[in-house]
């Protein structure tokens, strides 16, 4: 057997894509998905190669224990892809407290519970890789995207602190960081939406772009694959891999702002200890 993977929301979308380019390697794939009769054609085309895992990220305790037997009956984890999640569209002030929990739970709790689920193994193998599902909106954010971008940045910081952590147990962690690629994720039955007050004219604007834009993305979700695959493979890998011209464009743009805001109050930021 070659690499064992364990991809989150491989039902579709970047973790169906991933899934394939890691079958077409010839690794193992244990694919999960709250609809595993999603999974089933992909099964069906690769005998003995992949297996479906039902599983809702959000329910924590399930999270672990659907590792602790993926391990017991495969012997270990070697990638673990943290994909599963959902779009969400509101302003700040609209979207309530139950909504921002549940979009936390998914993107932030959930995939926390699977990477403390999967490290005991790794660190005792002192192998492995975790890749997190970003976004561009984990790194900027505009209008109407406060509760996504939100879990987002919260995953990056995670994300982070623990690649610093577990590097000296030979595991990797990448964060990915996509633009607009063509997955269900702008889907009408998908894509979250806080009540709309009419209040805030750029949250509209973003409504607007949110559901005219579903299959029309320019990124193609299984080039993203081949190159986070590539990515896991490369020496170093890197920690951050923003995907598709606008998500490269979007990212630089926002740390070439951090860098003017900075810049521009620099001298009196700096000199902010006590004096003498």
């Amino acid at each position: 057997m070659n690499r064992v993977w364990l991809v989150t929301g491989a039902s579709s979308g970047f973790g169906r894509a991933i899934a394939e380019a890691a079958l077409a390697d010839g690794d193992f794939v244990v694919g999960a998905a709250r609809r595993t009769e999603a999974l089933d054609e992909l099964v069906a085309a690769h005998p003995g190669q992949v297996e479906a895992l039902r599983l809702d990220v959000a329910d924590t305790a399930a999270a672990e224990a659907a590792v602790r037997d993926v391990v017991a009956r495969y012997g270990r984890v070697d990638v673990l892809v943290n994909n599963a999640g959902r779009t969400h569209v509101g302003a700040f002030e609209e979207t309530g407290e139950r909504e921002l929990r549940d979009l936390f739970d998914v993107h932030v709790f959930g995939p926390a519970a699977l990477v403390r689920a999967v490290l005991p193994s790794m660190r005792e193998r002192r192998s492995g890789a975790i890749v997190q599902m970003s976004s561009m909106g984990g790194q900027m954010s505009f209008a109407g995207f406060s509760a996504y971008s939100g879990t987002k940045f919260a995953l990056e910081g995670m994300s982070e602190a623990l690649a610093d952590e577990v590097r000296e147990f030979g595991i990797k962690v990448l964060i990915v960081e996509p633009g607009a690629f063509r997955t269900a994720l702008f889907a009408t039955d998908r894509a979250g939406t806080s009540a709309d007050s009419g209040v805030y004219g750029k949250v509209s604007q973003t409504r607007g772009a949110v559901a005219g834009g579903d299959g029309s993305q320019p990124g193609d979700p299984a080039k993203a694959a081949a190159l986070i695959l590539a990515a896991l493979q490369a020496d170093p890998t890197p920690l951050r891999l923003p995907l598709g011209d606008d998500g490269v464009t979007a990212v630089l743009g926002h740390l070439d702002q951090v860098r003017e805001d900075i810049a521009a109050w620099e001298k009196r930021t700096r000199a902010t200890a006590f004096d003498g």
